[in-house]
C-alpha cells in the first residue's frame, strides 16, 4: 500500500528540477540489472548467470538534490528465434525498443569477459542504435576485473567504437601491448567533454582522466588520445543514417560520446558513472516522488527475486517453463511479511529437480530469496515455496 501511495503521489518538484531518462541496452547477461542495482544502491532487479533473467522493462529512480535519474532496465536485445527457444514473452522483443523511444541517453553495456562477443556489438544492438542515432550514447565495458590481459581493453575499445569517440579518432600505441599487468580500475576517458549547460566544469571526464594517469596505466601511457587533426564532430553534422547493408560490415558504433570501464558486480567505478549521469541531466520535471526507488510493485520484486534463484539452480532451459502463483501475501502485527508462492512446472521430472534430494534445492532457493527480499523490503520475510505439476 505504501508503494502504491508513493507511485500515486505527485512528484515533490524542487525549484529548478533536472531530469534524465537512461536506457541500458546490451546483449543478454551483459550485467544490465547488476549495474542498475549498484546505481540504485539496493537490489530491486533480478540477477543471475543465465540469460533473459529480466523479462520486462522496469524503472529505477535515483533522486539526488535537484536531479532525478530514471533508469530503464530492459531485457537483453534478442531475436525471435532465441525468444521462442527460451519461451519468452513478446515484450522481451519490444521493450528495449520502447525504452529507446523515451530515453535521453543510452548506455550500451558490453561484457569484456566473454571473448566470443567482446570485440563486436551484436547486430541487435547496432540495429537499435542505428534506429535512434539522435540519442546520445555511452559505451560501458563491464567485468573488466575478470579480464587478465588489460592491454586487450584498448583493442576492444577500438573495435567497439570503430576507432572514433566523440567525433575524434583514436590512436593506439602498439608498445602498450607489451604491458599485460596494467590496472583497469579507472574508467578510460578517451574523449574530451565539456560541462553541461548551467553547471560548473566539474565533469568526471576530466577528473577521471587525471585519476587514470595517477592510479592506472590507462592514462597517457595507454596511447589512446584524440587525433591532432580537428575532425567534424557529430554536433556539427549529426550521426549519419545507416541502412541494414551498412551494419553488416560494422563491428562497433562510431558515435559514442564516452567510454567507461567498470566492474558492476564489485561496484568498482560505478559511482564515477553515476556522477557523470547526474551531470548530464537537463532542466525538466521529475516523474516520481523523491521517496520512490522503483516503479515495480512489491509483488513484482518478489516474483523477480524468486525467479532469479530458480534460474540459478535449475539446468539448461528447465527454469524458463516455471510459472509462479502467489497464494498468500500478508503482513503480520510486527511488520513482518508472510509469503506463500506456488511454482508450477510442466513435468514430474522438473518437479524432482526443483525440489532436490531431501528438499535441499527448494529449501536453498527459499532461504536465499527470503534473504534478498528482507534486504529489498527492509523487514522480516517468511517465505514458503510449494512445487506442483501444472494442470
Amino acid at each position: 500500500e505504501e508503494q502504491r501511495r508513493r507511485l500515486r503521489d505527485r512528484p515533490d518538484q524542487p525549484r529548478s528540477p533536472r531530469a534524465l531518462r537512461i536506457a541500458i541496452i546490451g546483449a543478454p547477461n551483459a550485467g544490465k540489472s547488476t549495474l542498475c542495482n549498484q546505481l540504485l544502491g539496493r537490489k530491486v532487479f533480478p540477477v543471475s548467470r543465465k540469460v533473459h533473467t529480466t523479462r520486462c522493462k522496469a524503472r529505477g529512480v535515483i533522486t539526488q538534490e535537484d536531479t532525478q535519474l530514471i533508469i530503464l532496465d530492459t531485457p537483453g536485445l534478442t531475436n525471435p528465434l532465441k525468444a521462442k527457444r527460451h519461451n519468452l514473452e513478446e515484450a522481451m522483443l519490444t521493450d528495449p525498443w520502447d525504452s529507446m523511444k523515451h530515453a535521453d541517453l543510452v548506455l550500451v553495456l558490453v561484457d569484456v569477459s566473454d571473448h566470443w562477443t567482446r570485440n563486436a556489438l551484436s547486430k541487435e544492438v547496432l540495429k537499435c542504435l542505428s534506429q535512434f542515432p539522435h540519442i546520445p550514447s555511452v559505451l560501458v565495458l563491464n567485468k573488466v576485473d575478470i579480464l587478465k590481459k588489460k592491454f586487450l581493453l584498448l583493442e576492444i575499445v577500438t573495435d567497439l567504437t570503430e576507432g572514433i569517440v566523440n567525433g575524434k579518432k583514436l590512436e593506439v600505441k602498439s608498445a602498450f601491448k607489451n604491458n599485460s599487468s596494467s590496472s583497469a580500475k579507472s574508467p578510460l576517458q578517451i574523449s574530451e567533454c565539456s560541462a553541461p549547460e548551467g553547471r560548473a566544469p566539474e565533469s568526471p571526464c576530466g577528473q577521471e582522466r587525471g585519476q587514470a594517469q595517477e592510479g592506472s596505466d590507462l592514462g597517457d601511457s595507454s596511447g589512446v588520445r584524440g587525433a591532432k587533426s580537428s575532425p567534424v564532430t557529430e554536433k556539427a553534422q549529426g550521426p549519419k543514417h545507416y541502412e541494414p547493408k551498412d551494419l553488416r560490415n560494422m563491428k562497433g558504433w562510431p558515435h559514442f560520446q564516452e567510454v567507461f570501464m567498470l566492474a558492476a558486480l564489485q561496484g568498482e567505478e560505478v559511482d564515477t558513472l553515476k556522477q557523470y549521469l547526474l551531470m548530464q541531466a537537463k532542466p525538466g520535471r521529475w516523474e516520481f516522488h523523491s521517496d520512490v526507488l522503483t516503479s515495480q510493485s512489491p509483488q513484482e520484486i518478489c516474483d523477480n527475486i524468486i525467479r532469479e534463484k530458480v534460474l540459478e539452480y535449475l539446468p539448461l532451459e528447465v527454469p524458463y517453463s516455471v510459472t509462479q502463483v502467489t497464494e498468500m501475501w500478508e503482513e503480520g502485527e510486527c511488520g513482518e511479511l508472510f509469503i506463500v508462492q506456488n511454482l508450477l512446472v510442466p513435468r514430474k521430472s522438473h518437479m524432482r529437480m526443483l525440489i532436490g534430494r531431501g528438499g535441499k534445492v527448494i529449501s536453498k532457493i527459499a532461504q536465499e530469496a527470503g534473504q534478498d527480499l528482507m534486504n529489498a523490503f527492509l523487514c522480516d520475510v517468511r517465505l514458503k515455496l510449494r512445487v506442483e505439476v501444472k494442470g
